[in-house]
């Protein structure tokens, strides 16, 4: 029997591609999460297969060190920095998949998975011989033990945002409130000791990235969810050092299940919310490079002959999100006029210093595949200032915008978008706070700044921020309509039917959601050039065991 005949998903993509609806890529991409392997895929494309260097012409050795901020780094599934937290954790513990920088989707502690018909039931098969550090072997039992604890709504973990449309169902909790739990007592199944089976209430097709999704590492369910020094992992190295604000060193581990490390240890060093430190860390060789620069040390380090740039289209961005429940910002109409005041090509030029892209205030990025290209809202302080009127703020009106100062170019932006706000007689104030606080209260300000992270489906950003009730739901937005096709998409692969479903939902994000936001930043970094094998993610994520440093 044919694949096609195998996996009637195949036969859809190819027809896809066939009549041009999708592009190579698009079908690499859309194969892969099928369960196709990645270079069966690219050879139905006719594409050449990314290379990628071979760990034999990699020296062993050295302690590379990199500058990051290390936050506190105890519950892994509750995570919201994934460019900072995770970046050290998932050296020691693993992924289920990885979606790499080109966004096609691998596996990873799975050895390979596949998809009923419906998009229903996902069959995930475990990968036989991976162990924990203590040499126990990893199984089905830990993967439907950490699936449970990350869909558990009393963890709190972000990873519900992903699944809710498909994994959970709303509840009341006995205080009353709602709150959410498994649909069905078998959704989560062990089949066998290295099978697990998800039976999902609707239709899903990007299972396989949202176990990437950063909160998803595969704990130790003897370490109870908590990671710190000694904690268990099946990666290839071992965290031996953990000072929030400070250091975190990991060390090579002596036997681990895939190819072993190049490095002997990895010194995560925090540089501080001051960029000059980075710059000054990096000059004298203190560090070798840096997780992610920000713009403002884009033209220092770029001067500088002994480090190397390494760019990526992404969509980070950092979004002015409004309070849905909070005055004025409950009224649609001053949510609008807020958006229409704003030119975002002078805002990029300021806060990003011009490396980045227009956002159409919709959170969807053209780095993601599934985004439909909308009109541009454009500027339009006449109708702004009308929408305002309308609402009973014929003179405008004064309020307080949160900014944390742990990435300049965020303060930059929310500077720039604030002058262009009194062009329709609205008076922001900034109060940029020290990250620490910022982030202690960002889901609570009535107006504040928050950056997102690339993520490699535009769907996986609109489930995390703005599906009705998930954790990281910071505006507190919510909309049936809204929720009601975003589910739909998420279980449509006929890329065709799901882009005009996309379009819908970032028109109603343009129209009526909860956010200014006008661009996303390309993301970068600099590393010296003694380090091998480096490079970019979109998302920020850090790959230690794929470098290694040139011997002098």
């Amino acid at each position: 029997m044919s694949d096609d005949q195998k996996m009637p998903h195949l036969r859809k993509l190819r027809a896809q591609l066939a009549a041009g609806t999708l592009s190579r890529r698009e079908f690499v991409r859309f194969a892969t999460l099928i369960g196709i392997a990645a270079p069966s895929a690219y050879a139905m494309a006719r594409l050449d297969l990314l290379p990628r260097a071979r760990a034999a012409e990699m020296p062993a050795g050295g302690t590379l060190r990199v500058g990051t901020r290390v936050k506190d780094l105890k519950t892994p599934h509750t995570y919201s920095w994934g460019a900072y937290d995770s970046n050290i954790s998932r050296q020691v513990c693993e992924y289920l998949t990885l979606t790499d920088e080109h966004n096609v989707t691998h596996p990873y502690l799975l050895e390979k998975w596949s998809v009923s018909p419906d998009l229903k039931t996902w069959t995930l098969n475990v990968r036989k011989g991976v162990k924990w550090r203590n040499g126990r072997d990893f199984t089905a039992d830990d993967v439907v033990w950490n699936l449970k604890q990350i869909t558990d709504a009393a963890v709190g973990s972000s990873f519900v945002g992903l699944v809710k449309g498909y994994l959970l169902k709303d509840v009341k909790g006995a205080d009353g409130k709602s709150t959410t739990e498994l649909w069905d007592a078998n959704a989560i199944e062990k089949v066998d000791d290295h099978t697990v089976r998800l039976n999902c209430r609707e239709p899903q097709i990007s299972v396989p990235e949202h176990l990437f999704h950063y909160p998803a590492a595969m704990l130790f369910p003897e370490d109870k969810g908590i990671f710190q020094p000694g904690a268990q992992g099946t990666g290839p190295f071992e965290l031996v050092q953990a000072d929030t604000g400070k250091i975190a060193v990991v060390h090579k581990v002596k036997s681990y299940w895939g190819e072993a490390a190049h490095l002997d240890a990895i010194e995560f060093v925090d540089t501080g919310d001051d960029p000059a430190a980075a710059i000054a860390a990096l000059a004298s060789r203190q560090i070798h490079g840096v997780i992610s620069a920000d713009p403002v040390q884009y033209d220092a380090l770029k001067a500088m002959p002994h480090l190397r740039l390494y760019q990526i289209q992404s969509a980070e961005t950092a979004v002015m999100r409004f309070k849905v429940s909070e005055k004025p910002f409950d009224d649609p109409r001053v949510r609008r006029a807020m958006k229409l005041a704003l030119n975002p090509a002078p805002i990029i030029e300021v806060a990003l210093r011009g490396i980045g892209t227009p956002g159409q205030h919709s959170h969807c990025s053209p780095a993601q595949p599934d985004t439909q290209p909308i009109a541009a809202l454009g500027t339009h302080v006449d109708q702004a200032k009308k929408l305002l009127a309308e609402a009973g703020h014929p003179n405008g009106f004064e309020t307080t915008l949160y900014v944390p100062n742990d990435l300049p170019w965020i303060p930059a932006q929310a500077q720039a978008a604030a002058e262009q706000w009194k062009q329709i007689g609205v008076t922001v104030k900034l109060n940029v706070m020290p990250g620490a606080q910022y982030w202690d209260v960002w889901t609570k300000v009535p107006f504040g700044a928050t950056i997102w992270y690339h993520r490699p489906l535009a769907m996986m950003i609109l489930g995390l921020g703005y599906r009705t009730g998930v954790p990281w739901n910071e505006s507190g937005y919510s909309n049936p309509k809204f929720d009601a096709i975003l589910t739909q998409a998420e279980g449509t692969l006929d890329m065709g039917k799901r882009r005009a479903l996309m379009g819908e939902l970032e028109q109603i994000m343009q129209e009526d959601g909860p956010i200014a936001q006008p661009l996303f930043r390309n993301n970068f970094t600099f590393y010296d050039k003694v380090v091998l094998g480096a490079g970019i993610h979109p998302s920020s994520y850090f790959f230690g065991n794929q470098l290694a440093l040139q011997k002098s």
